[in-house]
Formats: C-alpha cells, structure tokens, sequence
C-alpha cells in the first residue's frame, strides 16, 4: 500500500470505477436501513446478520458449515473446523465493543482480535502480537510471499496512522485497504483471515455506513468464492491501479451480497417465517 501522497485512501477512492462502486453500496445499504422490518426489529436483523457473516468468514478459512450447523452447535471445540467457526463467532460478537478503541490505537484492536481468535489454540506467547522473525504462519488460504517481521511492523505503524488521521475516503475504500493490508501483512501466527474480516466489519460499522452491523461483508466474500476472493486479493498485493480498484470492487460486491442476504431475512421477518 502506497503512503505517498498526503490521503493516500481517498486518492484510492477516485480510481476509476471506484466511486461507482462507492455509490452502488450507499444506495443498497440505504435501502435495507429503510425496510419497514428495520423500524421495530433491528436487533433481530443485527443478530442473524452476524451469525451469516461469521458462518462466511469461517467458510473462507476452510470451515465450510451450513447456516442450520452453525446455528445448532454448542460445542466448538474439538476438530479444527469447529474451533475455526468457534473463532468466527467469538470474534464477530467481539466488534462492536471495539469501535472506541479502534478510532484511538488500531493495534490494540488488532491484538485483542487475534487473542478473542486463538481462543487458547494457539502458544500464548504468540498470542495478541505481531509475529517474530522466524516464525510460522498458518494462513493457507493466502499463499502470497510473507513480508518479513520488520516490513510488518513498519507497515502496521503506517495503517495504524491512517486509521488515526481519518481523511475524506469512503468506508468502502477505507475497509477494502484495512482488510487487504492485513490479509498481505499476516501479521499474527494464526488467524490472519478471520481478523482480516473482522477488521473490515469494524470499519464499515464505525464509519456509518453500517452502524447497525446488517451489512455482512464476510457473507459475500464466500458467495463469491474462493478463487475469486483470492484472486480479487492478488489484485491487492499488486498494489497496480487496476488491482487495487479490482480488490475495492470486490469487496463492494460482498457489501452488496450481505444486504441481499439481510433484506431476505428482513422479508422472512416481515412474514413471520423467521
């Protein structure tokens, strides 16, 4: 991620196609705000809407569980499958209480994710801090080149700053590079994706444009697939123009697959079959 100019992030944001993009998920997301289910039964919206985009995220960690499993499983320990949704659920309901936090010391939110992640499964001196020199990382799905611990840590410095600092960027724009930056950094031993995407959730709810955590990102990120979200992420590591709009782009479209997933629970709602 380039950090020369003076906002870098909204330079990003005016890449073409990009505020297209930016338009398309402020007019989804407005439109499910405004479903008449959202008046008087927000919670409920806001509570299926984080179990989806947990049962996502672990999909893409290689944990691929039907909605019906995940719902009906109190046990998540055990087999790696379940202690990676496990992870997925304790993390989503762990973003929402970090939003203070994050606006002040990023890296603090980071930290507390990986420790809410590991959930005891990983060494604990590995756990809630940046990897060391020499030390493995779990992380298959994402087989870029892994920048060496120093790279890591000057690279957080400067996302931490941006995070900081604000500036005029859209959430979307904002989310997409928080989101990248850490699936190329894989800054933890361990569940680097999950906190990725959590990381992401944070941003979209924090900046407004889903205060409400109805917005699922992580449910499009595995409709999509994959390949496509890795290849999307390529695009990322590439760190062209084109690659960057096209990783951007991406995560617009599983913006946009998360509202369709909660205006059909909405429906559901407003039908009383849910």
């Amino acid at each position: 991620m380039s950090t020369t100019a003076s906002d870098p992030l909204a330079a990003l944001g005016s890449l073409p196609g990009v505020p297209d993009v930016v338009d398309s998920v402020r007019k989804a997301v407005d439109r499910v705000y405004g479903h008449r289910v959202m008046r008087r039964r927000s919670n409920e919206v806001t509570a299926e809407a984080a179990l989806r985009g947990s049962r996502g995220s672990a999909a893409l960690a290689g944990a691929d569980w039907s909605l019906e499993e995940v719902r009906r499983r109190t046990d998540f320990s055990g087999e790696d499958e379940a202690r990676t949704v496990g992870a997925a659920l304790r993390l989503t309901a762990e973003a929402g209480q970090l939003l203070s936090i994050w606006r002040q010391s990023p890296l603090r939110v980071l930290a507390r994710l990986h420790l809410v992640a590991a959930g005891g499964a990983t060494p604990d001196d590995a756990v809630g801090r940046p990897r060391l020199a020499g030390e493995i990382v779990d992380e298959p799905l994402i087989e870029a080149p892994l920048p060496g611990a120093e790279e890591v840590a000057g690279r957080l410095e400067g996302l931490s700053r941006l995070i900081i600092a604000g500036g005029s960027a859209p959430a979307l724009v904002t989310a997409a590079v928080v989101h990248g930056e850490l699936l190329a950094l894989r800054p933890f031993v361990s569940h680097n994706g999950l906190v990725a995407r959590t990381a992401e959730r944070i941003v979209l709810i924090g900046s407004g444009l889903d205060p409400k955590s109805i917005c699922p990102a992580e449910v499009g990120h595995a409709e999509q697939g994959r390949a496509a979200y890795v290849a999307a992420f390529e695009g990322y590591a590439a760190g062209t123009p084109e690659g960057m709009a096209a990783w951007i782009t991406h995560c617009g479209r599983s913006i946009e697959l998360g509202v369709r997933e909660s205006t059909a629970v909405c429906e559901a709602l407003q039908r009383g079959a849910a």
